[in-house]
């Protein structure tokens, strides 16, 4: 029932989240049920959607293709070289609402 183009029209009908894409929502309502569908054909591992198994399937080969520019250390997901980046700028864009301090790594 999409409202306005751009704008989240599709709620979760257990919290209430919104999201713009129906595929979303489907996905997103797997963390209420718990199910799990798509499993690695290397350990068994379940997740919720296929491309993490792709991401996990890294952790069993080895590979790691990504690799930072600065020093060039090497890492198997995207993410984690973003992150890592951090430690070279010296760069804390995540800071606790509680105490003011500020963190290169978000915790939630």
């Amino acid at each position: 029932m999409p409202k306005e183009r751009g704008k989240s029209v599709y709620d979760c009908d257990i919290c209430g989240k919104s999201f713009s894409l129906k595929s979303y929502i489907a996905t997103h309502k797997l963390s209420h049920t718990g199910d799990k569908p798509y499993q690695c054909d290397i350990c068994g591992k379940s997740f919720t959607q296929n491309s993490h198994v792709t991401k996990h399937k890294l952790t069993h080969t080895g590979e790691k293709p990504y690799h930072c520019d600065i020093c060039g250390k090497s890492f198997s997901l995207k993410s984690y070289i973003a992150t890592h980046k951090l430690s070279h700028t010296g760069e804390k864009p995540y800071q606790c609402d509680i105490c003011g301090k500020s963190f290169s790594v978000r915790v939630t």
